[in-house]
């Protein structure tokens, strides 16, 4: 029994706890070591916890953090790059080929593709996902596709270990089709899963946009955009989506993924459009995978990045999230279900430096205030939630590839 503990302590020796997932960082204890605390963690009868400067060695034996979140993927598509092979490359080349893959898409096909990708983000330590999926357009989008039904009884399936909220991916042009938006208002209305559509440069995405937020407000929705994934001129998506967000005054949670086309702003132009979005409640993800993959071709090697402006966006108030949009499918070819990667991915192609403390709850705490959820810190939520990666920095952590265990499983010790 080490001197000073309760004698119905338990204890995980010499661990690492990143400041940044901690509620209360300077009353938690241990020793500080560049972006995390290191020490021996007790877990208290009450179930609080806290850490005990210890002796430790020359490597900590790993990283306590909380479940991972999952803020964007395609589970309905992924995994279908081995029957769909050559795409083309582009953005369209992808919805083609993806579209002609659809023919494959029987219940039994999604539940084993989907089925794989969630037990996937599982073992990389996702406690909470959000997927979308491809929906039928105009008249027949009142009726929801086989993949609705398939994720819906996946989504069961893995509660509670797992969260899984959908979110029907539309274009924002069927929102204006008269009768659509209630639909989908009245399938979602009284869940979780979130109001989503395609934003690009339909003639009418204005008038889809409004009748998104009227639909979300009335059935109390969150809404969930893709938004300007491209870099031609003129887009201006993010920029509508503001706009009708504060003349609404919506106060349901408002993710809009991509937002590639910031790269084309530069100055007082994109100082003006980051204010407006940073008014308007907005949470952008950036998807670092398929977008390098798809954006800024040129038919040799690409000299634009196809990412959102992570930095400007930041320093301009906006919450920044990761996620990992598509895995081994026609708009993304390689890829892991693994919010690990696809944070160092971002980390690599915006230079996000070191400390890598400071961006986990990019993949962490700011992803679930995103989804909706209350975010889980390591000081607030209960132990038997939290996980212990072999890991020796927050560095080592995003470069692994090894599932983690529960917390208790790495206890040592449990006094008499």
């Amino acid at each position: 029994m080490m001197p000073g503990e309760p004698s119905t302590s338990r204890v995980v020796r010499d661990v690492l706890v990143p400041r940044s997932l901690l509620s209360w960082p300077e009353a938690f204890g241990g020793t500080e070591v560049q972006d995390c605390l290191r020490g021996d963690l007790v877990i208290e009868e009450d179930m609080s916890l806290r850490l005990k400067v210890s002796a430790s060695g020359v490597y900590p034996r790993g990283l306590v953090m909380p479940k991972l979140c999952e803020p964007h993927v395609h589970l309905d598509k992924c995994h279908t790059i081995s029957r769909i092979g050559a795409t083309g490359g582009s953005l369209q080349d992808a919805i083609a080929a993806q579209s002609e893959d659809k023919g494959n898409w029987s219940a039994e096909d999604i539940r084993t593709r989907a089925g794989r990708g969630l037990r996937e983000l599982a073992a990389s330590g996702c406690g909470a996902v959000r997927s979308h999926v491809d929906w039928p357009h105009e008249e027949s989008a009142k009726s929801p596709p086989t993949a609705w039904s398939v994720l819906r009884e996946l989504a069961q399936e893995v509660a509670p270990e797992v969260a899984l909220q959908l979110s029907p991916l539309l274009g924002v042009n069927d929102y204006a089709v008269p009768g659509v938006a209630d639909a989908m208002g009245k399938l979602l209305g009284g869940t979780d899963h979130a109001l989503g559509c395609f934003v690009y440069d339909q003639p009418d995405r204005k008038e889809g946009i409004m009748a998104a937020f009227r639909t979300a407000d009335r059935y109390g929705l969150a809404l969930d955009f893709h938004v300007d994934e491209g870099l031609e001129k003129g887009l201006d998506g993010l920029a509508l989506i503001a706009e009708a967000a504060i003349e609404t005054g919506f106060k349901g949670p408002i993710l809009c993924g991509h937002a590639c086309s910031l790269m084309n702003l530069t100055g007082d132009a994109l100082a003006r459009r980051i204010e407006r979005v940073a008014k308007a409640g907005i949470t952008v993800v950036a998807l670092p995978s398929t977008n390098f993959y798809l954006q800024g071709r040129n038919g040799g090697t690409p000299d634009r990045l196809g990412i959102t402006r992570v930095h400007e966006l930041l320093a301009g108030g906006v919450d920044v999230i990761i996620g990992t949009d598509n895995v081994q499918d026609a708009f993304c070819p390689l890829n892991r279900h693994d919010p690990r990667l696809s944070l160092s991915l971002a980390a690599l192609g915006v230079h996000l430096d070191p400390l890598y403390g400071l961006h986990l709850p990019m993949i962490t705490t700011r992803a679930e205030a995103a989804l909706g959820r209350t975010p889980r810190r390591i000081d607030d939520t209960p132990p038997d939630d939290l996980l212990i990666y072999q890991a020796t920095s927050t560095a080592d952590f995003l470069c692994s590839t090894a599932s983690p265990e529960p917390l208790f499983a790495a206890i040592e010790s449990r006094n008499p």
